[in-house]
């Protein structure tokens, strides 16, 4: 049975029900992530919590429709049963110099697993390889993945984690963009003998087909996103039908967007990597009093809600304000159409 068929029945929010709830926050970063250093996103409250509509400016609004899906989800459906309560997390580094790793570590406390950004705009493989090596300094004994981000073609990856496995990757994310790049990537380290596993990213929440890259055999395991994939149980059912592991991942989200990455890492049946739910330590003010941050390594499954003084505190400019909410009634026609029996 597809996972969307386990939904509770709910009726579907009207725009006004939702913009009844809005809340447009911009919040700062700590290092820049992504080339940005504020980070906008529209909270909503619903029946049943809080939810999170945050896709990235750029995206169309089709795509951002998949956004919302996981938004009403969130606040208007809930979440499926967790397996499990405690779910363990990666520390992220982004594309800093390399003498600045350590300053970023140390805002995720003890972790075993570090995700580092590399293939950056404007900066080289010997920018990267220091970064790496840096973490690997810093933490002798964690589980280092890298993400490229698709900024590679398939000559630069391969030399690239031909270069990196040196010291030792858990796995390299989304090196190159497609997923005819991602085969063939796979296919010459594998003929090469060089142990680097590659994560599908990008070519599971921008495709239409999100199942079209485990038929292509061009990952060993999928990064999956609650928001981008259209929620929790979507999340599931693709996981469940591409039959690989999974590496539960956030979109820079608040807390309440990583509550809906944890719900997600809670209830798939296997969890064997840890997550990249960590980032609202990259964020130097998050929307609750109680951040859903790690604590020895891990997140504990617990529910969040935003706070009036920071909401008030971190709304964004009227400007902003209004362009999200045009935004969102743009999408809330585009997928209540969807919808419609």
């Amino acid at each position: 049975m597809p996972a969307d068929a386990a939904l509770p029945p709910a009726a579907f929010p009207s725009l006004d029900e939702l913009l009844a709830t809005a809340h447009v926050v911009s919040l700062p970063m700590r290092v820049k992530f992504r080339g940005i250093m504020e980070r906008e996103t529209l909270l909503l409250r619903g029946p049943l919590g809080w939810g999170e509509f945050c896709p990235f400016p750029e995206y169309a609004d089709a795509e951002a429709s998949r956004w919302l899906a996981a938004t009403i989800e969130a606040g208007w459906h809930g979440f499926p049963s967790p397996v499990r309560s405690v779910i363990p997390v990666n520390a992220t580094v982004p594309a800093v110099s390399a003498d600045r790793v350590p300053e970023v570590l140390a805002r995720f406390g003890r972790v075993d697993a570090v995700k580092v950004k590399v293939a950056e705009h404007g900066q080289t493989l010997d920018d990267d390889a220091a970064r790496v090596a840096a973490v690997r300094s810093a933490l002798p004994d964690a589980a280092i993945r890298v993400d490229a981000n698709g900024g590679w073609d398939v000559p630069t990856a391969v030399a690239a984690l031909t270069r990196l496995v040196a010291v030792g990757l858990e796995y390299a994310e989304q090196p190159v963009p497609s997923i005819e790049g991602l085969a063939e990537v796979r296919r010459q380290l594998r003929a090469a003998g060089t142990p680097v596993l590659i994560a599908a990213d990008e070519s599971v929440r921008k495709e239409s087909d999100p199942l079209k890259v485990a038929r292509a055999g061009a990952a060993d395991l999928l990064v999956v996103k609650v928001a981008p994939l259209g929620g929790v149980r979507r999340a599931l059912d693709i996981v469940a039908q591409a039959g690989l592991p999974a590496v539960v991942s956030s979109a820079l989200d608040t807390s309440v967007g990583i509550r809906a990455g944890l719900a997600l890492a809670a209830a798939l049946p296997e969890l064997p990597y840890a997550c990249g739910l960590g980032t609202v330590s990259l964020f130097a003010s998050d929307i609750t009093l109680d951040p859903l941050v790690a604590d020895d390594g891990a997140i504990r499954l617990r529910d969040v809600a935003a706070d009036a003084g920071l909401l008030e505190q971190y709304a964004a400019s009227a400007e902003r304000r209004d362009w999200w909410l045009a935004r969102l009634a743009r999408v809330h026609a585009l997928l209540a159409a969807s919808t419609a029996p």
